[in-house]
């Protein structure tokens, strides 16, 4: 199922434009015509078109030419690879995305989106050094290693394969947050409810080694705690009950209830135990409280522990381990270096 929603904002013009650009691309012609729009607008086009359509992912630019009476301009496309490469890229990614989706073409569809969010924290690492790749489905997929952007449209062209309705979403840099570049993520469709995926966020704080749904199915208000505002409107998600925590019962209220889960970890030899909160204010005494129990448990097992906390989403991890580090409280800021 191939969602097209970017094409699906334009005008006609621009669409007309669009399908040029997307036939030319997919032939890797060395120019073609599209009609003729203003610099901004074939920009902007561009831009969308690959959002919509990750599959392109050797296309990294254009120029153009045009005579004053023409009604189209020729694009004269840039490749990141030479037309033999690109194709040989393509067969590779082509069974590699074969193998992938194959165990989970019968799964529910939430369990179609938790397979993919579940591949990316496992297998793809978070490019520092930005190389131009890492922006593309060949970075996650054939280098394991990626920004937000190549993520997201891996996530994208995953959805895609697996009937999924999914659209990339981008916000705005904010640097007088210190947030120096855009970023991405994606909103995936689930029955008629569109809800929020940040795979780069959850990759991002698996560092102590438990899998992480911060950010697996989140509503608007819960997603904009710690995410800039959109260059692109993209569908409401306004649908906060199927938060990743709260449908599996991980969404806590009550210290109490931390205890009594936080004791059946310990008896089960589980490395770690992570919820989220949503019994009020997460304050440092509430967080001390928990580091406390925790603490107590471990030393009657000769056990050491350490707690981290994503502040803006309200969840905590309990890391339980046989060898000392660090204990005590640590904000955990997900980002796309962590």
């Amino acid at each position: 199922m191939k969602q097209e929603y970017y094409f699906s904002q334009m005008n006609k013009d621009c669409q007309a434009a669009y399908r040029a650009m997307l036939a030319g691309f997919l032939n890797i012609d060395s120019e073609f015509a599209v009609p003729r729009l203003s610099d901004q607008e074939l920009t902007d086009i561009f831009f969308r078109l690959r959002l919509d359509h990750p599959e392109i992912f050797y296309a990294c630019g254009f120029g153009y030419r045009y005579t004053d009476v023409s009604e189209y301009v020729q694009l004269l496309p840039k490749y990141m690879f030479e037309k033999k490469k690109v194709r040989e890229h393509q067969k590779a990614l082509e069974g590699r995305v074969n193998r992938l989706i194959r165990p989970a073409q019968t799964l529910p569809d939430v369990d179609k989106e938790k397979y993919i969010h579940d591949f990316i924290c496992a297998n793809v690492t978070y490019d520092k050094l930005k190389k131009q790749y890492s922006h593309e489905i060949i970075g996650p997929l054939q280098q394991g290693i990626g920004v937000c952007e190549g993520i997201a449209k891996t996530v994208k062209l995953l959805c895609d394969r697996l009937g999924l309705e999914c659209i990339i979403a981008i916000s705005e840099a904010n640097p007088q947050k210190g947030i120096r570049y855009r970023h991405a993520w994606n909103v995936i469709r689930l029955g008629k409810t569109w809800y929020h995926l940040d795979a780069t966020f959850d990759n991002s704080l698996g560092r102590y080694g438990a899998p992480r749904f911060d950010y697996f199915n989140l509503d608007d208000k819960k997603l904009f705690l710690d995410h800039q505002p959109l260059i692109y409107p993209v569908p409401a998600c306004g649908d906060g009950n199927h938060f990743y925590y709260k449908e599996n019962r991980l969404s806590l209220t009550k210290p109490e209830d931390v205890g009594k889960r936080l004791a059946a970890v310990f008896r089960k030899k589980k490395p770690y135990f992570v919820f989220h909160w949503r019994g009020g204010a997460l304050s440092r005494d509430l967080l001390e409280q928990f580091l406390n129990e925790a603490q107590t448990m471990a030393l009657e097992r000769g056990l050491f522990v350490r707690v981290s906390v994503n502040v803006p989403q309200s969840v905590v991890e309990i890391s339980i381990s046989e060898k000392p580090f660090v204990s005590g409280i640590c904000k955990e800021e997900a980002d796309e270096g962590a």
